[in-house]
């Protein structure tokens, strides 16, 4: 059973048991709760209620409930580039979509997890060990077309730790994007509020805060510019072929997290992600108007890069700290094949 453990020092010397915990692992109201109800807290050995007095050298440990996931498994390839007992990270590869939705109730991220998990617990004779059983939660998600980083918290504890880390900005998200054209600035920053213009396509833009926009803010660093004259081409009843410069390499910091973010942000700079079907013209709802509504599951059967027949955008690296361990973490993901085999094109 997953716990977290603490030896009173004294500093702790008449503070309540509950104080210490807090104090100690910032656990949340709602799991201290549950944790008081099922007398998941122990001092020495023995559980406490929360309003005893502490000692200095008294053993505390905080047993974390048991908690399992009811995804449907699937034999999908996982890339863990980190694991231990408390969290997983993974390189998510494009065309995968991360989580269960109303039009994609299987052959996602956590279905592949799920079963990585349950092969990971089976034993000698063929029962589980429950104690390698976890709850998965994605604390980062990325689009289906979208590649790199995500992380897997093992438990609630874990997860509520992580999106703090996001809110209060010490958890830092780069990713690397080819994009259309010749970026001037070395670097910049990108502030403009995105929203959901209709709620009933997901397609997000740039959208006035009384208008139901969100602060959205991506920093960006231009890492190569590419010489290289080309054409976009959108359509195909009368395809639209517009000449583009070269190409921009680029690496972007997430300071907020809001869906399609660096996507809509670089097409709203002139500068969509290459092979980006859904922003590339700076409207998001012409490709919807030109191909219409895609069926539940049907994935995008338009490609406008002769480079790359998806965004070309990974989730490179990710720098945070371990909520149990207090370590500092600093993980990253090469870029996937497609997108090294566009580079290497270009150069």
């Amino acid at each position: 059973m997953a716990s977290l453990r603490y030896t009173a020092e004294a500093g702790d010397r008449g503070k309540q048991l509950k104080t210490v915990i807090r104090e100690r692992f910032s656990i949340s109201s709602r799991l201290m709760t549950k944790l008081r109800k099922e007398e998941r807290i122990h001092v020495n050995g023995r559980p406490m209620p929360g309003w005893v007095t502490v000692f200095e050298g008294d053993q505390v440990e905080v047993l974390l409930p048991q908690e399992t996931s009811e995804f449907e498994p699937e034999d999908i390839p996982i890339d863990v580039v980190f694991e231990d007992e408390w969290l997983m990270v993974i390189n998510k590869q494009p065309g995968i979509v991360a989580h269960p939705t109303k039009g994609n109730y299987s052959h996602t991220l956590l279905n592949g997890i799920t079963y990585r998990m349950l092969q990971d617990a089976v034993l000698t004779d063929g029962s589980l060990d429950k104690e390698k059983l976890f709850k998965v939660r994605l604390t980062n998600r990325l689009d289906m077309n979208t590649s790199g980083l995500v992380i897997v918290a093992k438990h609630s504890y874990v997860q509520d730790h992580l999106v703090r880390q996001m809110e209060d900005g010490k958890l830092v998200k780069h990713y690397t994007a080819l994009l259309e054209g010749i970026v001037k600035e070395d670097e910049g920053t990108v502030d403009l509020p995105i929203g959901l213009p209709d709620e009933n396509f997901p397609e997000r833009w740039i959208l006035e805060p009384e208008k139901g926009g969100y602060p959205s803010v991506t920093e960006y660093k231009v890492l190569k510019r590419y010489d290289h004259p080309h054409f976009m081409v959108y359509g195909r009843e009368n395809p639209e072929m517009r000449p583009v410069e070269g190409y921009t390499l680029m690496d972007l910091r997430l300071l907020t997290g809001r869906t399609h973010q660096i996507r809509v942000h670089m097409s709203q700079m002139g500068h969509p992600v290459a092979g980006d079907h859904l922003y590339c013209h700076g409207d998001p709802f012409r490709y919807r108007e030109e191909f219409g509504t895609p069926e539940k599951g049907e994935t995008n059967p338009e490609v406008v890069s002769d480079l790359i027949g998806r965004q070309a955008l990974h989730a490179t690296s990710l720098s945070f700290t371990h909520p149990v361990t207090g370590k500092e973490m600093f993980i990253e993901a090469k870029l996937p094949e497609d997108m090294a085999e566009a580079l290497g094109k270009l150069e």
